[in-house]
């Protein structure tokens, strides 16, 4: 599997072998600073070894579910597998593709162990990522007490969500926040975008959402220039922008808000750190977090 890491001590490396060949891994062996390495470079760890060992090592390294990776102990006779870390974010499936070599997987996600798909497995099962992602604790503890339904939205359309809703919008590791001038042309926002993704070294398939001000929400041209890209736009209230610390000066104060393409892209990125601050294009000014 790719992004994925076996780490062992080296007197368990030909059952720890057996588990890289089956998944595909790499194979590490274990030192005391091994976790810290590969935390940030790989998407699942297995680790080979007491339960104890791995939570020491990764407990100072602990950030978020949503950017740490899954991490999986296997025990020394290869018995079980313990999703420790990520159970909803792949953690879980890792510990059951592991079950052919009659390694049990041992799964304690509430919504799993009963039988029932988390938010995040849906999310997963559909290719996307959560949007809001304080929605799933109270959405995963309904799925528990009953059916919840899944709506499917086909755009261009705008959705209003409450906080027991989660909003699913396809894979992306990018997030772009975007400013315009009134009355922008729908060319002149697409070829900013492009421009932007072309100076990252990004691809559109790669940018999770695009995010701007719910003071834009009319604004035609910015609207069909992203409808065209077959991306999803999110309008976000001033409260959420002006939430996130201001980067760089913006004309933005003079409605406001701490600013628009830097703090939108922000807002909705997963590490929330910013790749390329804000640019102006002509009258579309563009910025990019993951």
């Amino acid at each position: 599997m790719k992004d994925t890491v076996v780490i062992a001590f080296p007197r368990s490396f030909e059952q720890a072998q057996r588990i890289a060949a089956h998944l595909g891994a790499a194979l590490l062996p274990y030192d005391t600073d091994v976790f810290s390495r590969v935390f940030k470079s790989n998407r699942r760890i297995v680790a080979l070894m007491a339960t104890g060992i791995v939570v020491r090592a990764i407990a100072p390294l602990l950030r978020d579910k949503w950017t740490d990776p899954a991490v999986v102990v296997v025990s020394p006779d290869l018995s079980y597998a313990i999703p420790l870390v990520g159970g909803h974010h792949g953690a879980n499936e890792l510990a059951r593709k592991l079950a052919p070599l009659g390694i049990r997987p041992v799964i304690t996600t509430a919504t799993e162990a009963m039988g029932k798909a988390s938010v995040e497995l849906i999310a997963e099962q559909h290719g996307c990522d959560v949007l809001n992602c304080d929605s799933t604790r109270r959405v995963n503890a309904a799925i528990l007490k009953g059916d919840v339904p899944v709506h499917a939205v086909v755009g261009p359309a705008i959705v209003i969500a409450g906080p027991d809703v989660s909003v699913l919008l396809k894979k992306g590791e990018y997030t772009m926040g975007i400013g315009c001038r009134k009355g922008v042309k729908k060319e002149e926002v697409i070829a900013a975008v492009q421009q932007a993704l072309l100076t990252s070294n990004i691809a559109l398939e790669d940018v999770f959402a695009l995010a701007t001000t719910i003071k834009k929400r009319a604004e035609s041209g910015l609207v069909d220039a992203i409808a065209s890209l077959s991306a999803g736009l999110i309008f976000l209230d001033d409260e959420t922008i002006n939430a996130q610390a201001a980067r760089s000066p913006s004309k933005a104060v003079r409605i406001g808000l701490a600013g628009v393409a830097e703090p939108c892209a922000l807002a909705i990125a997963k590490r929330k750190e910013l790749v390329m601050e804000k640019t102006a294009y002509g009258r579309v000014t563009v910025a990019i977090a993951r």
